[in-house]
């Protein structure tokens, strides 16, 4: 489970410092791709394996099926973290995304996401007065 939320910069080369946290967990490699609200999704890749197993059995007779996963899956990279726990964003990915010095790295339950620090607090703001009045509709008989 991926919890919090960290500031990590991207250097000159696209790379991003990963949580330590969850260096270990995402070591042996992930998949980054496009998210909604114009954040990046970073799975590890079990996780994406599990979603990719999901989305085949979609049919691919909705349309609303056929344009997710062509650009769920056409903007998906493996990575694979360096020694020192950094991974490279491809430019597409961080131009999808505005990143481009300072990032919002946020655990997402079963995946992190990656922000540009400017669009997250902005989304933050607006969604936190819902967050507070929602719970009840999103969660019914949960918490």
């Amino acid at each position: 489970m991926f919890l919090g939320t960290h500031q990590p910069r991207l250097d000159d080369k696209g790379r991003l410092f990963l949580p330590a946290k969850y260096r270990e967990e995402l070591a042996e490699g992930l998949v980054i791709t496009k998210g909604q609200e114009r954040c990046l999704y970073v799975f590890p890749v079990e996780e994406f394996q599990r979603i990719t197993e999901a989305l085949s059995t979609a049919p691919v007779t909705a349309k609303a099926v056929r344009d997710y996963s062509r650009v769920f899956f056409a903007s998906a990279s493996d990575e694979t973290p360096d020694k020192q726990g950094r991974v490279t964003i491809p430019q597409a990915l961080r131009t999808y995304a505005g990143l481009e010095r300072d990032c919002v790295v946020i655990g997402a339950n079963t995946r992190l996401e990656i922000w540009d620090a400017v669009a997250w607090e902005t989304y933050l703001n607006a969604q936190e007065q819902a967050f507070s009045e929602l719970s009840e509709e999103v969660l019914p008989g949960i918490l």
